[in-house]
Parts: structure tokens; sequence; C-alpha cells
């Protein structure tokens, strides 16, 4: 019996949910054969975790390549999807990098001068955290923005252009960060404002970048090395002088207001540099 000549084609023609539906089904059908037997001989410790979603990631870049070939017609998916291996893309990265840990520990250095917080004497193994750290980051910057600020916001942009495709897809960023029991997501409900920003954020700096993700995995990753650096190398303590709401709840500065501020900065500075190259450009 010949097997059935599956037209993937069609899919692009179905409307955005459809389609977002689809691949995600599709991405679970792919890794549930592998994951299913690492949790039930290996249980669900942490490197468990760690493997699983490495495996996880290797199937959702397989199948983003294919999703893009074979629906979108497209011979260079990940290209499109703003994963370019360019120098300028690479210097955009480190750019971004230093933006995001020299802006963290900006903030820091500010709460400490106001008295908020306390720093602690360097730990030894703190070259080894910032190693970690720094290849940790760049995993974590790479794959949320190829998934958020990479696929999903083209998806949707086929269907709702980019300004609602980027709040959309910034605001499932954000509540999927909600996945927990009720009573953890009304305690730190307080970050979901934070979390909202950022992705915009990193969304209208891939959107400076013509579409490259380079600058926005540097940024996303500079931000996520410097909390690690922060927390694994407990390198302050908060004093207490003001509420949690302020510096953020559970040491995380973005669910707290001067988090909220501070990213706020980001964005604007974005756009003013935004508004610039677009002025320079028609002069």
């Amino acid at each position: 019996m010949p097997a059935p000549n599956l037209n993937f084609a069609r899919f692009a023609h179905y409307p955005a949910p459809a389609r977002l539906g689809i691949f995600v089904m599709a991405l679970l059908l792919l890794w549930l054969p592998f994951a299913a037997p690492i949790y039930w001989l290996w249980g669900t410790g942490n490197t468990v975790s760690i493997i699983t979603m490495l495996v996880l990631y290797g199937d959702f870049v397989f199948l983003l390549r294919l999703w893009g070939e074979k629906v979108h017609s497209s011979p260079h998916p990940l290209e499109n999807y703003g994963l370019v291996r360019t120098r300028q893309n690479g210097l955009a990265l480190l750019r971004g990098l230093c933006l995001g840990l020299i802006s963290l520990f900006c903030l820091f250095l500010l709460e400490g001068r106001f008295g908020w917080l306390i720093w602690q004497q360097t730990p030894q193994f703190l070259p080894k955290t910032i190693l970690e750290g720094l290849i940790v980051a760049l995993g974590v910057g790479l794959a949320e923005e190829l998934l958020f600020r990479g696929w999903l916001v083209d998806e949707l942009q086929f269907d709702y252009g980019f300004k609602v495709a980027l709040w959309t897809s910034s605001t499932i960023y954000a509540v999927l960060h909600f996945i927990k029991p009720w009573a953890e997501i009304l305690r730190t409900l307080p970050s979901f404002p934070g979390l909202l920003l950022l992705g915009l954020t990193l969304g209208w700096a891939r959107q400076l970048c013509k579409g490259q993700l380079g600058f926005a995995i540097g940024l996303h990753a500079g931000l996520v090395w410097g909390y690690y650096i922060i927390n694994v190398g407990d390198l302050l303590l908060y004093t207490g002088q003001v509420p949690v709401w302020i510096t953020g709840i559970d040491r995380n500065p973005l669910a707290g207001a001067m988090g909220l501020l501070f990213i706020s900065f980001i964005a604007l500075g974005l756009h003013v540099i935004s508004g610039i190259k677009r002025r320079s450009k028609h002069s």
C-alpha cells in the first residue's frame, strides 16, 4: 500500500492558531518517544531534566527547518528566522551580551549605593561560576530567541502584522513562566509586567537589526549571565530597607519596580537608536 502523500504546503494557508497547534503537536510527537523512556529509566532529577530539554531543543531545530522548507517553501529557514552566520550578526551578539551584563550590574550597583543591598565577599569558585553562567546564558538566549522572537513572531506576523505578532508572542512568553502551582503564580505575579516588557524589548532588538537575532540573543544572554553570576555566586545580600516589590521577589530584578524601570530604559534606548537610524537613512 503506497504511503500517503502529505501536502505540507497547505498548512501555510491555515490560520495562525491552527498552524501553531500543528507545530506544537508535531514537536511533542517527536520528543515524547525520546523523553518518556529517559524519565521512566532515570526519574525526574536535574540531570534528566537537562538531557530531556536538550533533546527537546534538538527536535525543535529539526522541526523548524522542516517546517520552513515544507510549509513556507523557504530554502534557508533558520536564516529567515534571524539565525544568520555573519560577522555583523556575531558582533551584534557581543554588543548585546555586554549591554545586558553591564546594565544588570549597574542596577545592582545603584541599589547598593541606595543601601538596599550589601556586596558579599567574592567566593573562590567565582571564575567557574562565570564560565558556567556564560554557557547557560548563551544556551537560554539562543533557544528562547529562536523560539519566541524568531519562529513565533514570524508565524504570527504572516496573519496579523509585526505589532500584533510581537505583543502576542511577548504575552505568551510571559505567561509560560507561570506554569507552576496557583499559590506560586499569585506570589510571583508582580514579575509578569517585567517579563512582558522584556519580550517586547527583545523583539524590538531584532527589529533594530533588520530581522537578525544576534543582538536579541546577546542581550537576553547578558541579562541571564549577570543574574546567574549574582545568584549562584551569592554575591549580594538585601538589607530589607525597602519592600521586595521594589528590589524584586526572590531576588529576581524583573519581579520588582527597579527591574521594570531598568528594562524600560533599555527599551527606550533601542527606540531612540531605531529613530536615529531611520532619520539617517532618509536624510
